[in-house]
């Protein structure tokens, strides 16, 4: 298939997406969706892009999978130790000086990460006047994040991770163990409130002291980044404070002057009013 071909097969399966379910998928990265695309023409053993057209149409269940795909569910409890280590020591001083906090995990995936963040809470003694918002498109990831429950085989990686990041304590204080499976204490999610948004198609989410938005914007190409990052800092209360993804740049968007650096290998930002 010549590219030209291509390229008309992808926008006419992309159309047809939008105008059946109102996914927008055609501002995510060529390379990432198209690796996706392909991965579903081999299951349904097609050479043709616009052959996945009536199979998604007509079958939700192949198109649930298809969106699965395209929301990438790559997290772990306190990714990047780092990166919470800098919370703990630059933003959480500024989050104590709040009556109450407002939080949005954007892109929450299978939830990790929120759970990550309300132990770090506790652990400030801030979760109690702290509610943490945690989005994502893909249902199936919310329906696990909501459930609080994981692998245990995970568990070694999470403690390290904890360990590394400050922990004060152990991850099985707040957790149980069973069946091959930890599962978070419900004191924790009682602050979560997991819920589906569309960073593609969806709008400003209230005004936020915090919001966390990591490795999310790279699978995005520029235009859709742009886009998402002024509904991002629009989300932000003044002075609230943005977490984007280590390889993530905001350079090239004509929203960055509205930010100052607080971290700039973490990428933490500060909305400036």
């Amino acid at each position: 298939m010549t590219e030209t071909y291509q390229d008309l097969e992808l926008q006419l399966l992309l159309d047809a997406v939008k105008a059946r379910y109102g996914y927008e998928f055609a501002h995510y990265a060529r390379a990432s969706m198209m690796r996706r695309i392909r991965k579903h023409m081999s299951a349904a053993k097609t050479d043709r892009i616009s052959d996945l057209i009536p199979l998604f149409i007509h079958d939700e269940a192949a198109f649930a999978h298809f969106v699965k795909d395209m929301s990438v569910t790559v997290t772990e409890m306190f990714r990047d130790p780092d990166f919470f280590q800098a919370l703990r020591k630059n933003i959480i001083p500024l989050l104590k000086t709040f009556p109450f906090i407002k939080i949005w995990h954007a892109g929450c995936a299978t939830g990790q990460e929120a759970y990550s963040m309300a132990i770090l809470l506790d652990e400030e003694n801030l979760l109690d006047r702290c509610q943490i918002y945690a989005t994502d498109f893909n249902e199936n990831s919310l329906k696990i994040a909501r459930s609080g429950i994981y692998p245990d085989a995970e568990l070694p990686l999470y403690e390290d991770n904890y360990s590394k990041s400050g922990g004060y304590t152990s991850l099985e204080n707040y957790c149980s163990r069973g069946y091959d499976s930890i599962k978070f204490n419900g004191r924790l999610s009682e602050h979560i409130t997991f819920a589906n948004h569309n960073l593609v198609s969806d709008g400003v989410f209230g005004e936020m002291n915090l919001v966390l938005c990591r490795n999310v914007l790279i699978y995005f190409n520029n235009e859709l980044q742009d886009r998402v990052l002024k509904l991002l800092i629009d989300s932000l209360r003044s002075r609230g404070i943005l977490c984007l993804g280590r390889r993530e740049n905001i350079q090239f968007s004509e929203s960055s002057s509205q930010l100052e650096t607080v971290d700039r290998p973490q990428r933490i930002f500060r909305k400036k009013v």
